[in-house]
């Protein structure tokens, strides 16, 4: 791997994402947002990092935790990282055991929001619990990867029982979509890569275990990556954000609107999947739409990816319909969030290494040098990222999605590049 001349070698790399994970990330929250005694993390602190507002717990974000304790667990058993593994993965089981205790339903659904103690909160009043599938998925994705690592057989009956349960509600239209509800009428893109990803990481668990669904798992994986590319991709390599059922809403805002970190994290998923499935021709598809999620989201006079853009570049327009979903894209487009510049540094160096196109990194090396000269919080005795942010780069103190900082996509994507450069069979950390 030849990175752009100015940028950081291989090696070199490897080192980066291992410090900044160890010495920027990981502090804030293994120091400051551990609930020892229950169970989880606190996840509701200001934009800044510098203060806890609620000690309630979305379940969206305790499972995504779970998978991260577990997957940083892994990696320290492997001798990648320095941190306390066994410290890691029993949090993480301990996690594990307070969303079963107190976030499943009589229904079998999962609850979006508890307290601190664990008790069902409505994030709505009114709303109910279940108000979001999504937390579901991610719930799934926490006890897969606890399970697979652990050799946990009850927590992967648990998330296989969870699993089917969100299949069977998207099958007869009974799986709400907070906090963003898909409008009536348009199919969401959300909803294939949601699984697509939610299916590998529990068909990864269940091939460990050889469990007798494991095949299943994988098909269906598999089966979302080929409805992505087929229905959700367009000619020109652009990937939808929504798909609207009449062609006379073509010319709608919903329609016309793209989410190019959506792009990029549903392309990664795509070539993993693909690529374990021995479908090379889904790896190289992919391709084309992670240089179509740049050209249309990078912010050429100021750096970075917008949170939202038009089909054709730049500000989103088109026909209004009164859904509150087009007041978030039209107020927020211009917003330069951490999560899409987190995916799109996986994104291309995965897609380097998959489809061994060397131009891609180009692309990373433009996301890189801006993704750490404007995320990293400039106290180092806070750490972490200051993660919303203007189009400038300057901290904005709004809400994306929930009123949580975020534990998930930056050491995601981190823990995920280490593993991809250690593992390289010319890389310099070759096992």
């Amino acid at each position: 791997m030849q990175l752009p001349q100015g940028t950081l070698g291989e090696e070199d790399l490897f080192e980066f994402y291992r410090d900044h994970a160890t010495q920027v990330l990981l502090p804030f929250w293994m120091n400051r947002a551990l609930d020892e005694s229950n169970g989880g993390v606190y996840t509701c602190f200001n934009n800044e990092g510098t203060k806890l507002v609620s000690r309630d717990k979305y379940t969206w974000s305790q499972g995504r935790f779970v998978w991260v304790l577990t997957r940083l667990a892994s990696l320290c058993n492997r001798g990648l990282l320095d941190e306390d593994a066994r410290r890691c993965l029993e949090h993480a089981g301990k996690t594990v055991r307070f969303l079963r205790d107190h976030a499943i339903l009589e229904n079998g659904n999962c609850a979006f929001l508890v307290s601190e103690m664990g008790e069902k909160k409505e994030s709505v009043p009114g709303h109910g619990f279940d108000t979001s599938f999504y937390a579901d998925c991610f719930v799934v994705l926490g006890f897969s990867e606890y399970a697979r690592v652990a050799l946990d057989a009850e927590v992967l009956e648990a998330a296989l029982g969870l699993y089917d349960r969100i299949v069977a509600r998207l099958r007869v239209g009974d799986a709400r979509s907070e906090p963003y509800p898909i409008p009536e009428g348009y199919e969401a893109h959300a909803v294939p890569m949601i699984m697509l990803n939610t299916s590998w990481e529990l068909a990864n668990a269940l091939r460990s275990a050889e469990h007798p669904r494991a095949s299943d798992l994988e098909a269906r994986g598999l089966a979302y990556a080929a409805e992505i590319m087929k229905e959700f991709c367009l000619a020109d390599s652009t990937i939808a954000e929504m798909l609207p059922q009449d062609d006379a809403a073509s010319d709608t805002i919903l329609a016309r609107h793209l989410n190019p970190g959506h792009a990029l994290e549903s392309m990664w998923f795509v070539m993993r999947a693909a690529a374990e499935a021995g479908r090379q021709d889904l790896v190289q598809d992919a391709v084309p739409a992670i240089r179509r999620a740049f050209e249309l989201g990078w912010d050429a006079e100021q750096g970075g990816l917008f949170r939202f853009v038009d089909r054709d570049g730049g500000t989103p327009k088109g026909r209004e319909i009164g859904h509150s979903y087009e007041r978030l894209i039209l107020e927020t487009w211009d917003t330069k969030l951490w999560w899409p510049h987190s995916e799109a540094l996986y994104a291309t160096l995965l897609a380097v290494d998959l489809a061994q196109d060397e131009s891609l990194l180009q692309p990373y090396a433009m996301v890189h040098s801006y993704t750490f000269r404007t995320f990293p919080h400039p106290d180092e005795g806070v750490g972490e990222w200051i993660q919303i942010r203007d189009r400038g780069g300057r901290p904005v103190d709004k809400m994306v999605a929930l009123p949580v900082k975020d534990p998930y996509h930056a050491l995601r994507s981190a823990l995920l590049i280490l593993e991809l450069l250690h593992d390289k069979p010319k890389g310099r950390c070759q096992s």
